[in-house]
C-alpha cells in the first residue's frame, strides 16, 4: 500500500452556490449551502485516502467546534490526524466560498491567528515511514521542516505551489516535485506567462516542475522540453478543491512509481471527475473510477 503524508492547514469551508458571481456591492441570495471540510493539503489527504492510500494528515487546529468537525470528518473519510496538533483556546481556520452556476468560485480565507507557526514540533516524527510527502505553501514552516525531515530519509517530495504571501523559492528547491496554480506560478516567478514562468521556476530546483491551468489541462518540463496534458471536459459543477485534489493524486500516482506524465494524466482524470459533483470532496473518484473514466480517451 501507498503511504502519503499531507502536510498543510484544514480549514472549514462554508460553501453558498449562487446564480452568478457578485461584481458590485449588494445584497445576494444562495441557492443552496453546504459546510465541508477543506484546505489543500487537508483536500489533498482525503483524495489521496479515496484513491486506496495509507495517508496521515499533518496540521495545526483549533480545540473549537470547528476543529472537532475538521477532524471528525477527516478520520471518517479514511485520513489519519494523529499527527495533528490542536491549540488550547484557539480557534480554527475557515473559508467562505461562493460558487456560480458554471462551477466557478470566489474563495475569502480566513487563517486563524491562533494557531502557531512554529513545526519545530514535527522533529519528532518519523518521516522514514512514507513513501511520499506532500505540502502546501500555507504553512511555510511546516512544509520546509516536513521537507528537510523528508528529504533526509530519502522520501519524495511533492509541493502543491499555490499562491501565498512568502518567497517559496526555498521549498520549491527542497521539492522533488513542484506543482504550482498559475497564479502561484506569477506569484513566484514575477511572470504572468505560464510557460515562460515555468521554465524559471525550473531554475530554482533539481527536481521536476508543474504548472495547472484549470480546464486547459497541466504543462511541466521533462528533459528540458514543454510537455503538456489537456484538460478532460465534464460537465462541471464546482471547481472547488480540484487543485488540492490534482496533488492529491498527483502524488499517489508518482509514489506508485508513475512517470511524471502517466501522473499527470492520472491526476487530471482524477480532478475532472471531482468537478462533476458540489463540494470539494463529494466528487473525488476512487481508482476503478478513475481508470474508467481515462479508458475513454485513450
Amino acid at each position: 500500500m501507498i503511504r502519503v503524508a499531507c502536510v498543510g492547514i484544514t480549514v472549514m469551508d462554508r460553501i453558498y452556490y449562487v446564480e452568478g458571481l457578485p461584481t458590485e456591492g449588494g445584497k445576494y441570495v444562495a441557492k443552496r449551502y453546504t459546510e465541508v471540510g477543506g484546505g489543500p493539503a487537508a483536500t489533498a489527504a482525503v483524495a489521496a485516502a479515496k484513491l486506496g492510500a495509507q495517508v496521515d494528515f499533518i496540521g495545526r487546529v483549533g480545540d473549537d467546534d470547528t476543529g472537532n468537525s475538521l477532524l471528525a470528518e477527516l478520520e471518517s473519510l479514511g485520513v489519519n490526524t494523529r499527527y495533528t496538533r490542536r491549540y488550547a483556546g484557539a480557534k480554527s481556520s475557515q473559508s467562505a466560498i461562493m460558487v456560480d452556476a458554471q462551477g466557478e468560485r470566489i474563495i475569502v480565507n480566513y487563517p486563524s491567528p491562533d494557531l502557531l507557526h512554529d513545526a519545530d514540533w514535527l522533529n519528532e516524527i518519523d518521516f522514514s515511514q512514507w513513501d511520499v510527502v506532500l505540502a502546501d505553501v500555507r504553512w511555510h514552516e511546516g512544509a520546509r521542516q516536513a521537507f528537510t525531515l523528508a528529504r533526509r530519509a530519502g522520501v519524495m517530495t511533492v509541493l502543491d505551489g499555490d499562491v501565498t504571501p512568502q518567497d517559496i523559492s526555498e521549498l520549491v528547491a527542497l521539492s522533488d516535485h513542484a506543482a504550482f496554480s498559475e497564479p502561484g506560478l506569477a506569484r513566484l516567478t514575477g511572470i504572468t506567462d505560464p510557460v515562460v514562468g515555468l521554465k524559471k521556476s525550473q531554475t530554482l530546483t533539481n527536481g521536476h516542475v508543474y504548472v495547472t491551468r484549470g480546464s486547459e489541462g497541466c504543462d511541466w518540463i521533462k528533459n528540458n522540453t514543454l510537455q503538456h496534458q489537456s484538460g478532460f471536459k465534464v460537465d462541471v459543477v464546482d471547481t472547488t478543491g480540484a487543485g488540492d485534489v490534482f496533488h492529491g493524486a498527483l502524488a499517489f500516482s508518482l509514489a506508485g512509481g508513475d512517470a511524471p506524465e502517466d501522473a499527470v494524466r492520472f491526476a487530471s482524470g482524477v480532478a475532472a471527475l471531482k468537478c462533476t459533483r458540489p463540494g470539494g470532496r463529494a466528487g473525488i473518484p476512487d481508482c476503478d473510477q478513475t481508470r474508467s473514466f481515462l479508458s475513454l480517451f485513450v
